[in-house]
């Protein structure tokens, strides 16, 4: 069994590092439900429009936002990550981001007004720190399981992630349903409290983790900027090298691109149709509910027909969902297509996370899932841009949503090229030229 490197291992207890990491799921999710998918979107186009700006234009803007953000986690991810395994201090990094992320959560509920640039900058700042800590999150589950039981551990996280995410939405939702029943000024005063409640949720249960899971050793290669820089270089031509692992983040990064569109611009596209906050805020119920036993139930099935092929199952879901959105018409069609998306989503982002973490060299896991959240960032750069562009130039975004297709098919098709096992294989192999051990 694979544990975090400590020289005296028997005083890690695995079960609670393991139960502690999964609670990070369980922490960020509310941002990424509550903040991201639920909130955020139309509370920025409410600022928007006040500004002056037309509906599509609204739903644009917010598309660009959402592409500059990722943009420039795909940009420091590869090299805060390289930067964590030569110094060893992942968990460091994650407080940091976790706390400045929560902390900005926090100051959202400031905003109002026309002030439009100012959410901007404010939502873009939030989330980098919420992808870069993930970075640093998952960088640790290669130290933690190994073989089949990274599926059930990546899936279990997710499934947390769900509850967690899920939980917190609901109290959101009856805050902004039913204010006066907690002596609230309206539904405003109730979207800004439901910012504060995430800034919270996500620092409390970030501290299990700080507090239970070991710090994996660090790699020994210089810290400093230069040296960094460099080594990220040859990396880059090493992930070249391993064959597997290249095919794996190319079809990442075309099919989480796809995944990470829909999930950022639902409530957007939604908002647009006219359905109202309180149903686009149920619908994201729906998809949380529904993801908690899809997860587990993926990570079952993982064990017996293996990670790849599920993913591709989901992949197949996601298109069958883009062309579904051609035809929303109703309130109703908006809570069928949420349940879907709970459907695929868990278990295609929680066995792609599993399948990476087991092709890739331990000594380096941060060094390398910087470049898989950058392969994910950055491919996600593309998707919200298209989704504005064409929201502004065709008056509607019902057309972007279903040209998601071709990036879940595109990356069907690199997926179906991966061998999971050749890649297990080549990462141990450079563990043993390193010289690494677990225990080292």
């Amino acid at each position: 069994m694979t544990t975090a490197p400590d020289h005296k291992r028997d005083r890690v207890d695995l079960p609670a590092a393991r139960r502690a990491w999964c609670l990070y799921d369980w922490a960020n999710s509310a941002f990424a439900t509550t903040v991201m998918a639920a909130l955020f979107p139309p509370f920025f186009r409410t600022l928007a429009l006040a500004a002056g700006k037309g509906e599509a234009q609204s739903t644009a803007l917010w598309g660009y936002v959402t592409a500059g953000g990722l943009l420039l986690t795909a940009v420091l991810s590869p090299l805060l990550g390289a930067g964590a395994d030569a110094h060893g201090d992942r968990k460091r990094r994650l407080a940091w981001t976790a706390g400045v992320g929560s902390a900005l959560t926090v100051a959202m509920a400031l905003l109002g007004g026309a002030h439009w640039q100012v959410a901007a900058l404010l939502f873009t700042a939030a989330s980098l720190a919420f992808s870069l800590s993930i970075v640093f999150y998952e960088s640790l589950l290669p130290h933690l399981a190994e073989g089949a039981e990274l599926d059930a551990l990546s899936a279990r996280a997710y499934g947390l992630g769900y509850a967690g995410g899920g939980l917190l939405l609901v109290v959101n939702l009856l805050w902004v349903v039913k204010p006066g029943w907690f002596h609230l000024a309206g539904a405003g005063a109730a979207v800004k409290l439901s910012f504060v409640s995430v800034g919270v949720w996500w620092a409390l249960f970030t501290l299990p983790l700080l507090r239970r899971v070991p710090e994996p050793a660090g790699s020994g290669a210089p810290g400093g900027l230069r040296a960094t820089l460099g080594r990220l270089r040859v990396t880059f031509g090493e992930i070249r090298r391993y064959r597997e692992l290249s095919l794996l983040l190319a079809a990442y990064w075309v099919y989480n691109d796809g995944i990470g569109t829909i999930v950022k611009m639902a409530t957007a596209f939604g908002s647009e149709l006219g359905i109202g906050l309180t149903h686009l805020m149920g619908a994201l119920v729906v998809t949380q509910v529904v993801g908690v036993p899809s997860s587990y139930l993926f990570a079952a099935a993982a064990r017996r027909v293996g990670a790849r092929a599920l993913v591709l199952g989901a992949l197949a879901g996601y298109a069958v969902i883009t062309v579904g959105a051609l035809f929303l018409r109703t309130t109703a069609h908006f809570y069928i297509l949420a349940a879907a998306v709970g459907l695929v989503q868990g278990g295609a982002q929680a066995l792609s996370r599993s399948l990476f973490a087991v092709m890739v060299p331990r000594h380096r896991a941060a060094e390398f899932f910087g470049f898989f959240g950058a392969s994910g960032r950055l491919a996600g750069v593309a998707g919200p841009l298209v989704f504005g562009l064409t929201a502004q130039m065709a008056g509607s975004s019902r057309l972007g949503i279903v040209s998601l297709m071709v990036f879940f098919v595109v990356g069907a098709l690199l997926l179906l090229r991966v061998d999971p096992v050749a890649g297990a294989a080549a990462a141990r192999e450079a563990e043993r030229q390193a010289g690494w051990s677990p225990a080292s």
